[in-house]
């Protein structure tokens, strides 16, 4: 199951920057513990759900996951071996835009050394350096 929107307004979107610091979603809401990003970044829509299937294999059940990105950025990307020119390439995936401070995912109903473990894998799945945080 791979992460996308269901409906957008234009199917081809321009780079854009990625300066500067989160601003909103650089707190914990939901849960107790959670991985707040370092850099900024893209995060495809694989990462996430890499990062969720080690969550719940980890978990087996236990606690709650929330994840505080969704890739709604599509990137575009031209076949291999192909000259310049001839306009944009065709979608290739979709990615979240991180910037640095955002809490990525978060997690609630386990123990912290626990927690520390699980967002420790899930940070090998990212293509950006994060840190754990916590409520407390």
């Amino acid at each position: 199951m791979i992460l996308m929107p269901r409906k957008i307004k234009y199917r081809k979107s321009q780079k854009g920057k990625m300066r500067g610091l989160a601003t909103v979603g650089n707190k914990i809401h939901f849960g107790e513990y959670g991985i707040k990003a370092l850099e900024n970044g893209y995060i495809r829509a694989n990462h996430i759900e890499a990062c969720r299937i080690v969550v719940a294999r980890k978990m087996k059940g236990a606690g709650k996951l929330w994840i505080n990105i969704f890739p709604h950025k599509p990137v575009s990307k031209k076949p291999a071996e192909t000259r310049m020119g001839k306009g944009k390439g065709d979608l290739d995936h979709w990615v979240a835009v991180v910037k640095r401070g955002k809490v990525l995912f978060e997690i609630s109903g386990v123990p912290e050394d626990f927690a520390k473990m699980i967002f420790r894998l899930v940070s090998f799945k990212l293509p950006i350096k994060t840190k754990f945080v916590s409520r407390a």
